[in-house]
């Protein structure tokens, strides 16, 4: 019974995602099972730690903190190519979940990710459009994502809501 118990804690830690940024350590826990083609690229990235020396770029309070494609500079990072959107898995764009940030094309997300800030069902599938693919959630350091989004926000490089101080991920790794 004890080897069941330790595969289901192997397993959950598979699903498990720690950034640490900057201003502290935020964990995630993914949904691979809502989201697969979702939770594979994003694991993806952080295996190949494409999200290391990356920032969060976009803070708008009471809303959303994004990251995952810009560095320091505000250069995009070189991505691999979009995946299919999973916004009609269920899952709800409310506070602490992490979604994909995309553009206007609904399969266009590609490494860029958003936290909710709050529970924003406009967001969430069918409301308005297909909507934004929620893969995971905040399980520790929501305190770290409200530290962000408090951050003043100033325009850089042609891009609006950007921290005035950086945050930076030093590190994504599985747990």
């Amino acid at each position: 019974m004890a080897a069941a118990g330790s595969e289901q804690q192997e397993e959950e830690e598979q699903d498990m995602v720690i950034f640490e940024t900057s201003h502290g350590d935020i964990t995630l826990e993914l949904f691979p099972e809502e989201a697969p083609v979702t939770v594979e690229n994003f694991l993806q990235y952080v295996d190949d730690g494409f999200y290391d020396g990356t920032i969060f770029h976009r803070v708008i309070p009471g809303f959303v903190i994004q990251g995952g494609g810009l560095d320091a500079d505000m250069r995009p990072r070189e991505t691999r190519e979009p995946i299919k959107n999973e916004a009609d898995n269920g899952l709800k764009n409310e506070r602490g979940m992490l979604s994909m940030a995309r553009t206007q094309d609904v399969n266009s997300a590609t490494s860029q990710f958003f936290i909710n800030l709050a529970d924003n069902a406009f967001l969430d599938h069918g409301v308005r459009d297909f909507g934004y693919a929620v893969f995971a959630r905040v399980v520790d350091g929501m305190d770290v994502v409200d530290r962000i989004a408090a951050i003043p926000t100033e325009r850089q490089r042609g891009q609006a809501d950007v921290p005035s101080e950086t945050v930076k991920v030093e590190e994504a790794r599985r747990k």
